[in-house]
């Protein structure tokens, strides 16, 4: 058996690491009107940085959001002598000495899977996980309510410790006949918050003014494509020579690039089925509103299903502009003042130069603001993206309406019904920021007549709304959850969705 304090020590290499989840948070208070001081109830009130976190306020106006329910993991580094070792479905915890002691199985997803209360503990504990082995991502160990969480690896268990300067949650409150109303918590433990909301005055948003999208025929709005298709395996594939790459094999390597003089920053993962003698996919995964490349590193589901394939992927960082919510993407009228077309070009020559990837197999995926900047970067940069999944954000009129595509491209959308953050049936954001969204169903029909689509849509084999008579070989694809909220999209559909396109070789530079 191995030395049990091995997990002490390896968790030094992997600080940090899933951080947008690895750390306990919780928030509660009371929302009522400024202007009359009545308490408001059936405030929607969700996360804009964390996906899946949601609840309603009561009828006197409180309300509660915690990380720690059934979702979401905690790892505070209190037990840090706790040791774990993990030997096919059975669980050892050393040091474990405690009058009470809670273990927690958990998946990837932050579900809690399974929960063992054992009384009394002194030394050593065994658990036989059994079948949850398998879906086992990470261990909860609460010690006299002092909790650690370890992340499972195939070389053992190795604590994940909260890295200092994570981004806490940026809560929305959301009621009819309010304007919208945004908080960042300060602390990981907020209690007696006061949120004071107000009704918008009838010229509050500037929305109205966005640009509509442009009404000509599809055959206008898209240049003429330079290849006869984008369907994987229908043109000639462009050959990649992997000698001279510097890039190894790494969990999360920092790096940039200068674009209009200004470094740009992003997380680069290289997985360990990655081996350097053949050209793999290149995924870009944008980071939502107030978020970091290293929170959506730790949240998008996309890694899991990628790593196995040898797949690098990347996480880029937003910036922010004045008065604005955080880091975020220039989409529109908000968010930032910098070319995130541009750093994302300069991006993928720095990986073209370093990694040996498939320029015929780049790809955008992304959550809430990251959706809405991959369904841009489909919009402006559809000569190095294959295809895109965004979730959890449309297209906005204003963006739309620069929409200049240099050819048909596949884009998957997952979008939830009753998404308070970007509503499903689109309109005006809520947040006096300009941005004024075309909606789920809109922007899959505006991405149909981008293509070049004819016929009705028809569902296929997920249950998703598709057109799959477009231009090129293309599809349009609409993955609706009933009653949905603002949430990541599902990978298991996405990603075999977004290999099965390649770029044309007559695009590659």
């Amino acid at each position: 058996m191995r030395n049990p304090k091995f997990a002490s020590i390896a968790s030094l290499a992997l600080f940090g690491l899933f951080s947008s989840q690895a750390f306990a948070w919780s928030i509660d208070g009371v929302v009522k009107s400024k202007v009359s001081g009545r308490l408001l109830g059936g405030v929607k009130i969700n996360t804009f940085n964390f996906g899946g976190y949601e609840t309603t306020s009561a009828e006197d106006g409180t309300f509660r959001l915690s990380s720690d329910d059934n979702t979401g993991i905690v790892a505070n580094a209190y037990t840090a002598n706790v040791a774990l070792h993990m030997e096919g479905n059975m669980l050892t915890i050393y040091n474990a000495d405690a009058r009470s002691l809670s273990v927690s199985v958990i998946n990837s997803l932050g579900k809690v899977l399974k929960k063992n209360n054992i009384e009394n503990v002194q030394g050593i504990v065994s658990l036989d996980l059994g079948k949850l082995a398998k879906g086992a991502k990470f261990i909860r160990v609460s010690a006299d309510n002092r909790n650690s969480t370890f992340m499972l690896t195939d070389k053992g268990a190795v604590k994940a410790l909260k890295k200092e300067g994570d981004l806490l949650p940026m809560l929305q409150f959301a009621l009819d006949g309010y304007a919208n109303f945004v908080y960042q918590m300060q602390s990981e433990t907020e209690t007696g918050v006061t949120i004071e909301m107000v009704r918008p005055s009838a010229d509050a948003s500037s929305s109205s003014e966005a640009i509509e999208p442009p009404k000509s025929s599809s055959s206008q709005q898209v240049e003429p494509p330079k290849s006869s298709s984008s369907n994987a395996g229908s043109d000639e594939p462009v050959v990649v020579d992997c000698s001279g790459k510097t890039a190894k094999v790494g969990d999360k390597q920092n790096m940039s690039v200068t674009v209009d003089g200004k470094q740009r920053t992003f997380i680069m993962h290289i997985p360990s089925a990655y081996t350097g003698d053949k050209p793999v996919p290149l995924v870009i995964d944008y980071h939502p509103i107030g978020g970091s490349g290293n929170g959506e590193f730790g949240s998008s589901p996309y890694k899991a299903k990628t790593d196995p394939e040898g797949v690098i992927t990347l996480y880029p960082d937003g910036t922010s502009k004045p008065g604005g919510m955080g880091n975020g993407w220039n989409v529109g009228p908000c968010c930032s003042n910098d070319d995130d077309v541009k750093f994302s070009y300069a991006m993928i020559d720095k990986l073209k130069e370093i990694a040996c990837i498939d320029p015929q197999r780049i790809y955008a995926t992304g959550f809430s603001m990251g959706g809405g900047m991959s369904n841009h970067v489909a919009c402006m940069m559809s000569d190095v993206f294959a295809a895109v999944a965004p979730a959890a954000m449309d297209l906005n009129k204003t963006n739309s309406a620069q929409c200049k595509m240099s050819r048909p491209i596949s884009v998957i959308n997952f979008r939830g019904t009753n998404d308070p953050v970007c509503k499903y049936q689109g309109g005006d954001s809520g947040f006096n920021d300009g941005l004024n969204f075309l909606g789920a169903e809109g922007t899959f029909r505006f991405w149909a007549e981008k293509n070049g689509c004819t016929g009705a849509p028809t569902k296929n084999s997920n249950g998703c709304d598709e057109y799959s008579n477009c231009q090129d070989g293309t599809k349009v694809v609409l993955c609706t959850k009933q009653g949905g909220g603002h949430d990541y999209g599902d990978a298991s559909i996405g990603w075999p969705f977004l290999k099965q396109f390649t770029l044309p070789a007559s695009f590659v530079k």
